[in-house]
């Protein structure tokens, strides 16, 4: 997937310095793609950025937690997603090896747990406490889990760990793994019709949160080496026995020769940071607006310039 430059260029090149898009290799900087519609827009709309202002851009396909060990090893040269909680140890695993490099920080709080719609709390009053969850675990029953609940839990790749979580903390749930985003959103959707009971993998900033209100269950809090050692938590022969960090980061991430190759798209990497607030909305321009992401993109450099021309000067 390779955009060309558009119409956009005129208000890109106009505010970055020539000399600085001179000093760039001709080499493509490749970015890679996932499987949610927030990063698949933000990867997007960077690439649209740097594309305008003289970079060659290549988006590639690639798996969300492979993807660390890709740019540690310049086969991709930057990651702008890096979820705390979901990523977080394959990042850091990266950084030990060396190769990767830490861009820094966006103004975004997250979090990414088991989550439900208000109306299944009517039904289950006791929550968001997970103990209060177990109890109306007859709640969830499918026909496909039989007598314990169903969770729906997140894509495999994003290894959210949730059959450890509910075999450490004993729970009556049996988890099931969507295949993709989009089919969180749709069981949702169809739980919505009749209000029935549902728990699933959900995540903040997200659009969702917006359409459907909610709230996370509340596990045991989250303490460093909880997904390292047993002793850390409540069940001391069991990892993952805690919740996910209740605020965690997003953090952006590049192959470490990034800086010397490309120095100025490097330097407007630094400084691209977005909110909870345009993280959502890079979300529900696909997920609800139903446009093409490289549609989204176009659309929100255009909405933001006020946004994203500090970062490219």
């Amino acid at each position: 997937m390779k955009r060309s430059t558009t119409a956009l260029a005129a208000g890109i090149l106009a505010v970055l310095p020539l000399a600085a898009i001179a000093e760039d290799s001709s080499d493509p900087i490749v970015i890679p793609i996932h499987n949610w519609s927030s990063q698949i827009v933000m990867s997007n709309v960077v690439g649209q950025m740097l594309e305008s202002a003289g970079n060659n851009v290549e988006y590639v396909t690639t798996d969300s937690q492979a993807v660390y060990e890709s740019v540690r090893l310049g086969d991709v040269t930057l990651e702008m997603e890096v979820w705390e909680g979901a990523f977080g140890a394959s990042f850091r695993a990266a950084l030990e090896k060396g190769g990767i490099v830490d861009v820094g920080d966006h103004n975004a709080v997250t979090r990414e747990d088991w989550w439900y719609p208000m109306w299944t709390k009517e039904a289950c009053p006791g929550l968001p406490d997970w103990k209060a969850l177990n109890d109306c675990a007859a709640l969830f029953q499918t026909a496909e889990t039989g007598d314990k609940g169903m969770y729906l839990d997140g894509p495999v790749d994003w290894l959210k760990h949730g059959k450890e979580r509910v075999e450490a903390l004993d729970m009556d749930f049996v988890v099931i793994n969507a295949g993709s985003a989009a089919a969180l959103w749709a069981a949702i959707g169809a739980a919505e019709a009749d209000k029935k009971p549902i728990v699933v993998f959900n995540w903040t900033p997200n659009f969702a949160e917006a359409v459907w209100p909610g709230e996370f269950v509340e596990f045991p809090t989250w303490v460093d080496g909880c997904d390292k050692d047993p002793s850390v938590g409540p069940n001391p022969d069991a990892l993952y026995d805690c919740g996910n960090p209740a605020k965690g980061y997003m953090k952006k991430a590049a192959w470490e020769g990034m800086e010397e190759k490309w120095p100025a798209a490097y330097a407007t990497l630094e400084k691209i940071s977005f909110t909870n607030a345009q993280i959502a909305e890079m979300a529900k321009m696909v997920d609800i607006d139903e446009m093409e992401p490289e549609e989204a993109a176009e659309a929100w450099l255009e909405q933001n310039e006020d946004v994203w021309s500090a970062w490219v000067n």
